[in-house]
């Protein structure tokens, strides 16, 4: 196989890369003295961010697709100073975990390491053992250098350059000098983290209690990932813990707890549904313990989740759980209960055979409405008998209880659980993979699309109504908060690990002032889409503590309690400003262990430094220079606030609700739209946020595990980085999950060396075009200008709103089809021009470069400019004339339009026709308006229409018809009306109300006529002609031909029969033409002519060519170029055929339009 497309692309990028670096392109500082006007205003610079990534591997094509977002590259050429700097976060447990995994591997098993077989029994189970030593093999490392693997900071001075390097084979536009990475080991960076969190200590922000944590009661003590046997990155989940009470009387196992209150628990993470309750299931085989809480309540539970309540300070002693009895799920069914929201006042426990012991309470709490799983289970107790009376059940118990509505989901409807169990063909509560995927679906679009029908939140977003919901069942005492692992953790001594109340440092992110505060930065900020203002505000709204101490991991110590660190989402919240300044204090060196150009020392950075720095005030008292500390203060003023931030959606309910918080905290004042009084500076909240959805690989999510994976440097080696950059950008910009699909990155990457190599034979034969100045350009010219404007206006837009797919459909793919078209009608008349195709490839060039940066460079160098595209501006948009574009759009959708009708012709009934069959002649009728009750009709519509968001909307069909019936002139036609509006309907959906005019916006003859020779050849016919739809008798044409829908025809034979055939001479001596014989129709005007000689000698675009009438003798031939006794034929003449006779006549404009006989040979001239 041959790769010399794409190593032609990649030696070109590793060139532009070469010279970026070497002209420091990306490296944008603050104005220096001197350097003012607008360009250099603060209003005119641009600070794009995005989260640092984790340095334990190489980066992967996840990080591609946000990292991707062309933000800086289109602002650069909208004249914006731009600075995108990019961090590598090392900080939290991971790179400590893995590295004591490989020195607990080395004391195990050796070096290297000689690990067990693994058990055939537990691997059938799917129970495989993940060794560290292996995955470190997986990344292609040798067993010697995994040894240095074992120090955690050899990780930070392996990852993080390979992460440098293979952002730069990108092509990101990042300014290098700004990167660094975290923890104590770069001192800068970890003093500027203590000052951070000392602030935020000082104003109330940091305070200390219990938190949630994964917890081995065998070893007493947190279970940090590298203390694991199986689990590794498992965090606690919450839960709501439902309490269901039981009602007397008991059943035979219970009746020692009478008179006491009983609950029997179940926890779940859909509390807002709890108003469907309609009964709760246990599993009859299943073990259960009833225990007393601390309250002096009993809770029933299985044992397992007994003990995680009971680290969780449930129970009167801390970890301990002292079971009343044991009992079974059997000893429990048909017990009564009394369940908090449900619209049925009493429940009964009913059996589920299909609840699992290690997960949850054991106890399930049923809503058929809306999930898949209770309705299979409680359909299957309904309708089997049988069933019910080996358990024991009652009628009662079951039959009277239905599924209640309490959330409308679109598509799925009001009973999602129903429509999904349906729509999946699930028959039982066996059916579990079935189960699975209704499971899937109900709760996904539960969560984003559903809204709520009953309860205090009636018509609010799920997503909105949970937390109110959880709240008030909190409140209520109906629930109460339980958390475990999300999945089972084993502890390295073999422990099955809970989750624990520990003390802890915490952000109080719940505290209601801090939450109005923030609330205020988010209702300024831009974000995008409405999707993600709505999950800020509900995570705004349902945000509490979080912990932000750890007792084990790489990161800051908390400055006031060093026992503990700083973990990874704490020490990542405002480094963005950190950046501003990072250059001048760190030498270029990752680790911060070289100083930077002022020679300050990190020691230096005290934290009133610091605070001078980003709050300002009086200079402090300190040994750094006052100038070097007012250049700190003046790149972090010059580059603060953040301008946009990007990121997965992911982020919303964490990482970015903490940055805004954060940024809330430090700068409190001045709020958006204020000035500082004394400084004269705005607001340093961020400015915009762009959250995309996770990146798919080929239709599948990425998984190691898998194999469906790829890293940065696999895809920029295997599609070149431009080539991956175009793929990124037409997988997708919305909230949805993006497709990176490999075949669309090969496609791509096959675009640009196609275009590419067009660009360049352009250039070469630049000289063979046409070079006519705008003032003398051809019809098509002018269109091919108004496509080119139209593409540059509607790409702008694109990239404003970052839907980088649109902006390639417009900005390359669409552009591409403009020049085609202009390339293909170009080659059927008098050639493209130079001028114009210059322009073509300098727009191409420009608005492909925030995309494709290196492909742009190099095609910016053919055109022979000096400096880098990177210092280039947005192109000019001239003129955009609508009709043109119509024009071009209307040819084009009728020339698929004709193929199609012509393969349909030639292909009956699967047999291709003869080839002295194929069609070689057609006609077009047009027609200049509708009849008569298809305009009542259009007119009628336009009337009942409204627009609203950009988009026409019409009445209901029945609304419609009705309308219709009322009006006298339609009666006849009743059969045919709602054809013809569902019709114009799919035109509305693309042409707006304009599907709705009487007639056409341009003359529809005259345009198919103006490009008849393209026509012809686009559609490899001899003859086509065109002609009102009124000419024709036949019904069906006059019936079916309407203002912008042509009629067609294709025939063996010619439409006109009226014609002669004559000798077209060229006398013309060393040139390659020739006499030939051509039919000429009546009708014919001199252009259809001149095309059939043309193409009858396939003379070059460029070339003139002139037809000539003798004047002496019309039969003489010529011997010389001599061109006396003959005359040049106006180009407006036409021709007309005597049929009886089979004479030849022109009709001239001069000559008072009299016949002129021409006989039966013509002359042709053709010059360059």
């Amino acid at each position: 196989m041959s790769f010399t497309k794409r190593d032609t692309l990649r030696n070109i990028e590793i060139e532009v890369q070469k010279r970026w670096q070497e002209e420091k392109v990306f490296e944008t500082d603050a104005p220096k003295e001197g350097e003012s006007g607008e360009y250099f205003s603060h209003d005119n610079k641009y600070f794009v961010t995005f989260p640092y990534p984790y340095m334990n591997g190489r980066l992967h094509l996840g990080h591609t697709y946000s990292l991707s977002k062309f933000a800086v590259g289109y602002q650069r050429l909208k004249g914006k100073r731009c600075l995108f700097p990019f961090g590598l976060h090392c900080t939290g447990m991971p790179i400590k975990a893995c590295a004591d995994k490989l020195r607990c591997e080395m004391a195990d098993f050796g070096y290297p390491p000689m690990f067990p077989p693994e058990d055939p029994e537990k691997k059938a189970r799917g129970e495989t053992t993940t060794y560290q030593w292996n995955i470190m093999k997986s990344l292609g490392l040798v067993d010697e250098e995994i040894k240095k693997f074992s120090d955690p900071l050899y990780w930070l001075g392996y990852f993080p350059p390979r992460a440098v390097s293979d952002l730069k084979t990108l092509g990101a536009k990042v300014d290098w000098r700004r990167s660094f990475i975290t923890t104590s080991v770069n001192p800068y960076y970890d003093s500027f983290v203590r000052w951070q969190f000392l602030t935020l200590k000082d104003r109330g922000k940091i305070k200390f209690g219990k938190r949630y944590t994964v917890f081995s009661p065998l070893d007493n003590q947190a279970s940090m990932d590298h203390e694991r046997a199986s689990g590794e990155g498992v965090g606690p989940q919450e839960f709501t813990l439902i309490k269901m009470k039981a009602l007397e009387p008991y059943p035979e196992k219970l009746k020692s707890l009478a008179g006491q209150s009983v609950f029997l628990v179940a926890a779940t993470l859909r509390p807002e549904t709890m108003y469907g309750q309609t009964n709760c299931w246990v599993r009859p085989d299943m073990k259960y313990v009833a225990f007393r809480v601390a309250n002096g309540d009993v809770f029933v539970s299985t044992m397992r989740s007994a003990l995680n309540m009971a680290y969780q300070e449930f129970t009167k002693e801390f970890g301990k759980v002292n079971p009343l009895f044991e009992l079974t799920g059997q000893d429990l069914l048909g017990l009564a209960l009394k369940a908090p929201l449900s619209v049925y006042d009493v429940i009964y426990t009913l059996p589920m055979l299909t609840i699992k012991d290690d997960k949850c309470t054991g106890v399930v709490t049923s809503v058929p409405s809306d999930s898949p799983d209770d309705y299979a289970a409680l359909r299957d107790l309904q309708n089997k008998a049988p069933l019910r009376q080996k358990y024991g059940i009652k009628d009662e118990m079951v039959m009277p209880f239905k599924p209640i509505p309490i959330i409308e989901i679109p598509e799925l409807g009001n009973l999602s659980a129903i429509a999904a169990c349906d729509l999946m063909k699930v028959t039982s509560q066996n059916d579990r993979d079935k189960l699975e995927k209704a499971k899937e679906l109900t709760y996904q679009k539960g969560f984003y699309e559903g809204k709520m029908l009953v309860g205090d939140y009636q018509g609010e977003k799920v997503q909105d109504a949970k937390p109110k919901v959880q709240k008030q069942l909190l409140d209520s005492g109906g629930a109460a908060l339980y958390q475990e692992p999300e999945k089972t953790v084993i502890s390295r001594s073999g422990d099955v690990c809970v989750v624990a109340l520990c003390d802890q440092w915490y952000l109080d992110y719940g505290d209601e002032s801090w939450k109005e505060q923030t609330r205020k930065v988010l209702k300024g900020l831009q974000t995008y889409s409405d999707e993600v203002r709505h999950n800020f505000e509900g995570t705004l709204n349902w945000l509490h503590e979080h912990s932000c101490s750890r007792s084990y991991g790489l990161g800051t110590l908390i400055p006031w309690d060093p026992q503990y660190v700083i973990e990874s989402l704490s020490d990542s919240t405002i480094y963005m400003a950190y950046y501003s300044v990072a250059y001048l204090l760190q030498g270029g060196v990752l680790n911060g262990s070289v100083p930077g150009p002022l020679g300050i020392r990190p020691e230096q950075m005290t934290r009133e430094v610091w605070d001078f720095v980003f709050f300002g005030g009086e200079v402090p008292k300190t040994d750094i220079p006052v100038s070097a500390l007012r250049q700190l203060r003046h790149e972090f003023t010059y580059w603060y606030p953040v301008d946009l931030r990007v990121s997965g959606k992911d982020l919303v309910q964490n990482h970015l609700s903490y940055f805004l918080y954060n940024h809330q905290a430090m700068w409190p004042k001045p709020e958006r739209g204020e000035k500082d009084p004394v400084t004269g500076l705005g607001c340093l909240w961020p400015v915009a946020v762009r959250a995309n959805g996770h990146l798919l690989l080929n239709s599948e999510k990425m998984s190691k595990s898998t194999g469906n994976f790829l890293t940065m440097h696999e895809a920029v080696e295997r599609f070149t980085a431009d080539g991956t950059r175009l793929a990124l950008a037409d997988a997708g910009d919305t909230l949805e999950d993006a497709n990176f699909v490999f075949s669309m990155a090969d496609g791509g990457l096959l675009r640009l060396y196609t275009q590419l190599e067009w660009i360049k034979e352009s250039i070469a034969t630049k000289d063979t075009m046409r070079n006519d100045p705008p003032t003398s350009y051809s019809y098509l010219d002018r269109m091919f200008e108004s496509q080119i404007n139209l593409t540059v206006r509607q790409t702008d837009q694109h990239f404003q709103n970052m839907m980088y797919r649109e902006a390639m459909t417009t900005g390359f793919h669409g552009l591409q089809a403009f020049r085609d078209q202009y390339r293909e009608i170009a080659t059927a008349g008098d050639g493209m021009n130079w001028h114009l195709v210059e322009r073509f490839i300098e727009v191409q060039a420009l608005l492909l470069c925030p995309v494709c940066p290196h492909f742009a460079e190099h095609v910016w160098t053919l055109l022979g400019k000096a400096k880098s595209i990177m210092h280039a501006s947005w192109p000019q948009c001239g003129e955009v004339d609508d009709l043109l574009i119509r024009e071009a759009k209307y040819l084009t959708d009728v020339t698929h339009e004709f193929r199609v009708r012509m393969k349909k012709m030639t292909e009956r009934k699967g047999k291709t026709l003869q080839q002295s069959a194929l069609p070689e002649f057609g006609i077009i009728y047009v027609a200049k308006q509708y009849p008569k009750w298809q305009q009542i009709i259009l007119s009628t519509l336009k009337e009942l229409s409204r627009e609203r968001e950009g988009k026409v909307e019409l009445p209901s069909n029945n609304e419609l018809l009705e309308k219709f019936r009322t009006i006298e002139e339609l009666k006849p036609f009743m059969k045919k009306i709602m054809p013809f509006v569902q019709s114009l309907k799919d035109g509305l959906a693309n042409k707006g109300l304009e599907a709705l005019d009487l007639t056409l916006r341009f003359d529809e003859k005259a345009a198919i006529e103006r490009h008849l020779p393209y026509l012809v050849r686009s559609l490899e016919l001899k003859e086509l002609w065109v002609d009102s739809v009124g000419s024709s008798t036949d019904p069906k044409i006059q019936e079916e031909c309407l203002p912008g829908r042509p009629y067609s025809i294709f025939s063996a034979t010619p439409y006109q029969t009226s014609y002669t055939a004559v000798m077209l001479v060229n006398p013309q001596k060393c040139l390659p033409y020739f006499t030939f014989q051509s039919p000429v129709y009546d009708g014919d005007d001199y252009n259809k002519v001149i095309d059939r000689v043309r193409r009858a000698n396939q003379i070059p675009a460029k070339a003139k060519v002139k037809l000539w009438r003798y004047i002496k003798d019309n039969r003489f031939i010529p011997v010389s170029d001599d061109s006396t006794g003959v005359v040049e034929i106006g180009v407006q003449s036409k021709f007309s055929v005597d049929k009886d006779k089979k004479q030849l006549f022109l009709v001239e404009c001069t000559d008072g339009n009299q016949p002129i006989p021409v006989g039966t040979h013509l002359q042709y001239t053709v010059t360059a």
